[in-house]
């Protein structure tokens, strides 16, 4: 039996305290809770910047491989994905977070559950709180709209799994051409690409009082194959680069930002390593959004160094196979050590 992303979060249940976010609207000042440490410098080098990945290229294949194994992450042009469709699933977050905190709250995730509105799931491994609220969806969001709009939740449903169905599409073309780039094709991967585990996260960073102090969202991997990220016109998402520290990756108009994740890191035998990344508080007291949709394999397929890759490349393995579920265990429990756990 298939067991869902859904369904193995429930065995990994979270304290009310790191799912209840702070109610923005009513700070002044930035509490002590929230006050992150002077040597989280929040600085970053914008002389670099990520490669940008044209899909009409016809070199993409390679372009995306060398921007996976040299920086984990690109920013993708030329998707097709409509415009209309993006900046749709923008409004739409823009008026969930804008909603007061007491309609906000009735959506509230569930200890047990990944899905709704609350605190970013990363937030039990740091000691201070992030400034951020998110609401998650996992297949179709009605029940939780319906919490929040009553009488007027169709559009944010539509909204939503319109821009996950073209995600959906774009995801798997990305896949295809990275493990293209390894020399990898769909007949070489052991599970089935038409049911894959996926969940969109829609992010708020809302105006802060002293941002100099505060954290977005603290230095995390994602636990997906990999990531497609809307960050909208406003500048926050830094990726860190060995060598380089902290890099900002602006805005590029009609782009979307890929990360590779921890599967993919797996998959690859750490070729493409999964990208270090972190969200700053924007400096100049605006409401920052952004929209991030990860894509992973079936939580109940196995996951390790691909057979044909370490062929090619006459490699050992780095990593053991285990099922995606058993990995999303481990990252949650240990989360910075979950690679360093499995590796052989």
């Amino acid at each position: 039996m298939t067991t869902t992303l859904s369904e193995a979060y429930r065995e990994l249940p979270i304290h009310l305290r790191h799912i209840v976010p702070l109610d923005f609207n009513s700070v002044r000042t930035l509490p002590e809770s929230h006050v992150w440490p002077k040597s989280d410098d929040f600085s970053s080098d914008h002389r670099l910047s990520i490669p940008i990945v044209d899909l009409k290229d016809p070199n993409a294949v390679k372009l995306a491989g060398h921007a996976c194994e040299t920086w984990g992450a690109f920013q993708v042009i030329n998707h097709d994905v409509p415009l209309d469709v993006i900046e749709d699933v923008r409004s739409e977050a823009r008026r969930l977070f804008s909603l007061p905190t007491q309609q906000k709250m009735k959506a509230l995730r569930e200890p047990d559950s990944p899905t709704g509105y609350g605190l970013a799931r990363i937030s039990p491994f740091f000691p201070k709180y992030m400034w951020h609220e998110g609401f998650t969806i996992m297949g179709s969001p009605v029940d939780h709209a319906r919490a929040l709009w009553p009488n007027d939740n169709a559009r944010f449903c539509d909204v939503t799994e319109r821009y996950q169905k073209k995600m959906k599409v774009l995801a798997e073309q990305l896949t295809h051409l990275i493990l293209r780039s390894l020399g990898i094709s769909q007949e070489d991967v052991n599970w089935d690409v038409g049911s894959p585990y996926t969940a969109l996260q829609l992010n708020s960073y809302p105006s802060c009082p002293d941002p100099n102090r505060a954290m977005g969202l603290a230095p995390h991997t994602d636990t997906s194959l990999l990531t497609i990220l809307h960050q909208s016109a406003i500048s926050g998402l830094q990726i860190f680069k060995e060598g380089a520290g902290w890099v900002s990756v602006l805005p590029v108009p009609g782009a979307l930002v890929v990360n590779v994740g921890d599967l993919l890191h797996i998959l690859s035998n750490a070729r493409f390593p999964s990208v270090l990344h972190r969200a700053v508080v924007n400096r100049d007291g605006c409401h920052r959004l952004s929209v991030a949709y990860f894509y992973g394999i079936p939580t109940d397929s196995n996951v390790c160094p691909l057979p044909k890759l370490l062929n090619i490349s006459g490699q050992t393995p780095r990593y053991r196979s285990l099922t995606v579920k058993e990995y999303v265990i481990i990252k949650s429990k240990n989360f910075e050590e979950a690679l360093s756990l499995i590796r052989i």
